[in-house]
Formats: structure tokens, C-alpha cells, sequence
């Protein structure tokens, strides 16, 4: 069996809070992404989506767990990683903003990543500012102007060929679509797919759009209060959701025909508010929000069981 790009295992993010109390914004998270794959992890927000990916990336440093990148243990690399392993994993984030320095242009932006990870590129990969603009859809003429001067959709591209110029295996994408308009959203997953295929690249897909996945990802996880509730090969997951926070976002998902809304599972009504990541209550997580809680459910927490082949689920109720 192939060795996974990337295998998380109990990985674990807590912040301080207060004296004596932290904030678990990731609790005990396991996970698998092989070459050329797509996992969809998918929450609403304050979930904990997207530090699992700051983690990962080493923007912080992990309070328990491993982070097995290609079968080497990275965990206690958090300020000590070599510039392959920092070439090997980058990041795309919601806002490009964020990673694009407005006082440089874009051919000095994409400069950095090419001269430090020089020795990560094989021939024939893009070696020039002007390459990578064309390799994600933008002129070459784009090289030579400033950040604030694009578009929200030509700055994420931009952002992308950032994240691919030190000829990654692995790249984590946060939101990358969300603050886009739809008709940009797709140019830019469009590329995403392109270069995934044309450069074997493994995808850590974050997004709190599920209806987004089931073209885009070849397995979804759900997340929920810093856990994983479920994880499944995606045409499965769409046609056989399982845990019941997952069957109340999919019957939640918008529909235009009748027919997809056949599809969808039977109306689940969540009951109150998600509970605050600093006061979680004991037992399985979602218990106050869930139409089936049983005693059993307020009390113990339940394990990850795989139920069918790559099909996992973390409830009572199996």
C-alpha cells in the first residue's frame, strides 16, 4: 500500500485561555492524504479547519499528536524544518493578501520561493516569474505590476503560483475560493484541478462549502468542535451520510431541481448554538445539537469505527 504524503495521527492544538483552561481548537485529529489526492476537510467555522493546516504548515506548534510527512515524524520540526521540507509543504490562504507583499511586484514576490528552493525543482518545471504566471492562467505582463493593482481572483492565482513554485508534494488550501465571486471560483478550482494533474499534487481542500466537494474532492472529512465525525470516499459520502451533524449539513445544502432534492438526506433540525471550543461538553460534542442523543452519548465520547471500506464514523449510533 502507498505510503500517505501526509498522516496525521491524535494531533492535538490547544491554546491558553485562562488560567487553567485552554481553548481545544483541534482535539485528536487522525488523517490520511495520499499522492495526487484530494481531501475536502469541511466544518463550519470555528471548527478547527484551519489550524489543522497552520499546524501542519509549522505556523504552530502542535500541543500532542504526530505529523508524519512521506513517513518522517516533522512534529518537533515546528521552528527547524529544512528548506526542502518548507518547499514540499506550502500553504494557499483565504485572503492573498496576506502572503503578497503590496510594495513588491509580483515578479519580486515569485523571485523568493524560486531562488531559495531552487534544488526542489525538477527540469522542466516553471524556473521564472513569468512561467509561473502563465502556468496558473495570468499573462506574463502581470509580472511587472503590484499586488493592490489585481483583481481579488487574479491576486489568489498569484498566491497559488506562489504556494507551486518550490515544486511542492503537498498543499494546503484555506478557503482559497471563498471571498471570490462564483464565475472567478471556478476559473480558480479549474487550475487547481489542472496543476493537480499535470504535477501529482496532493490537496488538503478546507472549506466550509460541502456541496463544493463533490467535485472537487476524491474523499471528504467533516469536522466538528476540533474532531473528526466522519470521513468517507466522496460519491459515498454524498449518497450515504452517516453521522447526523453530516446528514444536517447536506440536507442543508441548496438545490435548484427536484430531482437533487430527492437526493439529499431526510431533514435533520439541529437544536442551540455550538458550544464555545473553551467549554466543550463532556461526552460526544454535538450531543446538545443532536435529534438522536442518548444517555450513552451525554456521558462517553465515542471512538472512530470504520463501518464500511474507507468509510469512518465517529457515533453512538453504530
Amino acid at each position: 500500500m502507498d505510503i500517505p504524503i501526509l498522516k496525521l495521527s491524535m494531533l492535538k492544538k490547544y491554546f491558553p485561555y485562562k488560567k487553567g483552561s485552554f481553548v481545544k481548537a483541534v482535539d485528536g485529529v487522525s488523517l490520511e492524504i495520499f499522492r495526487g489526492e484530494t481531501l475536502g476537510l469541511v466544518g463550519e467555522s470555528g471548527s478547527g479547519k484551519s489550524t489543522v493546516a497552520y499546524t501542519v504548515v509549522g505556523m504552530y506548534e502542535p500541543t500532542n499528536g504526530q505529523i508524519l510527512y512521506n513517513n518522517q515524524d516533522i512534529s518537533s520540526l515546528y521552528k527547524f524544518r529544512s528548506n526542502e521540507i518548507k518547499g514540499k509543504i506550502r500553504i494557499v490562504f483565504q485572503d492573498p493578501n496576506s502572503s503578497l507583499n503590496p510594495r513588491r511586484t509580483i515578479r519580486q514576490i515569485l523571485s523568493t520561493p524560486l531562488k531559495l528552493h531552487k534544488n526542489n525543482r525538477y527540469k522542466g518545471f516553471p524556473a521564472s516569474p513569468e512561467a509561473l504566471l502563465e502556468e496558473v492562467g495570468l499573462s506574463s505582463i502581470y509580472a511587472y505590476r503590484f499586488s493592490r493593482s489585481l483583481s481579488g481572483g487574479e491576486r489568489q492565482l498569484v498566491a497559488i503560483a506562489h504556494a507551486i513554485a518550490t515544486n511542492p508534494d503537498l498543499v494546503l488550501l484555506d478557503e482559497p475560493t471563498s471571498a471570490l465571486d462564483v464565475s472567478i471560483q471556478a476559473k480558480v478550482i479549474n487550475r487547481l484541478m489542472d496543476l493537480q494533474n499535470r504535477y501529482k499534487l496532493s490537496y488538503l481542500f478546507i472549506t466550509h462549502d460541502l456541496s463544493l466537494m463533490r467535485n472537487v474532492a476524491h474523499r471528504v472529512a467533516i469536522m466538528y468542535l476540533g474532531k473528526i465525525c466522519e470521513i468517507a470516499r466522496t460519491k459515498e459520502f454524498f449518497e450515504k451520510p452517516l453521522h447526523p451533524y453530516t446528514q444536517m449539513l447536506l440536507s442543508s445544502i441548496p438545490v435548484v431541481t427536484d430531482e437533487e432534492e430527492q437526493l439529499k438526506p431526510k431533514k435533520i433540525t439541529s437544536r442551540g448554538e455550538i458550544p464555545s471550543p473553551v467549554n466543550i461538553p463532556p461526552g460526544c460534542s454535538f450531543h446538545l445539537r443532536c435529534p438522536f442523543a442518548t444517555d450513552q452519548c451525554k456521558k462517553l465520547d465515542p471512538d472512530m469505527k470504520e463501518l464500511e471500506a474507507h468509510h469512518y464514523v465517529r457515533c453512538h449510533l453504530y
